[in-house]
């Protein structure tokens, strides 16, 4: 069990960085074969990433739920990311082409993501009486006076008004 960290905590992150969410629909729970290689795939993705830093994933966490299961992730940059999607040497652009022969547009199985840049301390969170988590337990955990008091100084230093 992750060790909880009494008082405010948020993250604290130098420069540009990038929230990417992913995830998969099971639209037909029957349809195991079709869905179940799917959701396989992800956690080889994340293996291989954890096993080469260098490739700029700072941290992944699944989101689970009934029919939607996401992972949300935060790299180092939008160039990492997209370097890992669509090299084949990684095990993204196999997988990618094996959902399209295997379901393409046949309904089964959904899958969606969002890619969201985020600039250099345009971010703000907060962690109360928490293990690090999210975006703290992939960058710095640091005390919350470090970074302001208040979300407002969190999400624009030096920018109180």
């Amino acid at each position: 069990m992750a060790k909880v960290m009494p008082g405010r905590y948020t993250a604290e992150i130098e420069g540009d960085f990038v929230v990417f969410l992913i995830g998969m629909r099971i639209n037909h729970f029957w349809k195991v074969h079709k869905w179940f290689p799917v959701f396989r795939a992800m956690p080889a993705m994340l293996r291989s990433l954890e096993e080469h830093p260098e490739r700029g994933l700072l941290g992944a966490r699944l989101v689970p739920g009934l029919r939607n299961i996401g992972v949300v992730q935060w790299w180092r940059s939008f160039d990492d990311l997209e370097r890992f999607a669509r090299n084949a040497d990684d095990p993204h652009l196999e997988a990618w082409r094996r959902f399209n022969a295997a379901v393409g547009t046949g309904g089964d199985v959904g899958i969606w993501h969002e890619t969201y840049r985020v600039a250099s301390g345009a971010y703000e969170c907060v962690y109360n009486n928490m293990p690090a988590y999210g975006l703290a337990a992939a960058t710095a955990h640091v005390p919350i006076a470090r970074r302001g008091e208040e979300a407002r100084q969190r999400m624009a230093p030096g920018d109180e008004a």
